[in-house]
C-alpha cells in the first residue's frame, strides 16, 4: 500500500494525476490531508498508523513544503515528495522538498510531478512480492509502450 499525504485539500487537484495512476495500476493507497505546520500531531499519528502496512509514501505540499521531510523523519520507508506550485511557481516548495539534511532522504519529483510520483512508487513496489502479485513490472512496461506509441502517432499525424 502507498500512503498519500497532502498538506492541504487544495493539493488534491495536483495529486489527482497520481491517484488516477495508482488506481489504474491497482495499487492500494490511502489519502490523508495533514499539515506539517497546522496539524503536526496528525502527521505523526498518520505515519504511525500507516507504517505497518505502507511500503512507500507520496507527499504533496506547497509553499514551505515541510510535509515530506516531516514524514521522512518518522519512517525509514521511501518518501516521494511532490512540490506543489503556488505564488512562486513552486520554486519555494521545490527547494524546501529537495534540500533535506543527510539521513532524512526525500526523493523529489518535479513541481506538480504527480504522475512521475505514482510511476516511481510503482517501480519501487514492482521490486516487492506485492508488486509481483499486482504485475507492476508488466503494467509499467505497458504504460511506457503506450507513451512511445503516442509519440509515433504524433509523428504519423505530422506527415499527413
Amino acid at each position: 500500500m502507498i500512503g498519500v499525504l497532502m498538506g492541504s485539500g487544495s493539493d488534491r487537484s495536483v495529486a489527482q494525476g497520481c491517484l488516477d495512476l495508482l488506481q489504474q495500476f491497482g495499487i492500494p493507497h490511502e489519502v490523508v490531508v495533514a499539515s506539517a505546520h497546522r496539524t503536526p500531531e496528525l502527521v505523526e499519528a498518520t505515519v504511525a498508523r500507516l507504517e505497518p502496512t505502507v511500503l512507500a509514501y507520496i507527499v504533496f505540499a506547497g509553499m514551505a513544503a515541510h510535509l515530506a521531510g516531516a514524514v521522512a523523519s518518522r519512517t525509514s520507508k521511501p518518501v516521494i515528495g511532490v512540490p506543489v506550485a503556488g505564488s512562486l511557481n513552486g520554486l519555494d516548495a521545490l527547494l524546501a522538498t529537495v534540500q533535506m539534511p543527510p539521513g532524512v532522504p526525500v526523493a523529489t519529483m518535479a513541481v506538480d510531478g504527480a504522475k512521475n510520483a505514482a510511476l516511481f512508487a510503482a517501480a519501487i513496489l514492482a521490486l516487492t512480492p506485492a508488486g509481483e502479485v499486482l504485475k507492476l513490472k508488466d503494467k509499467l512496461a505497458d504504460y511506457r509502450a503506450r507513451q512511445a506509441q503516442a509519440v509515433i502517432e504524433v509523428n504519423r499525424n505530422l506527415s499527413t
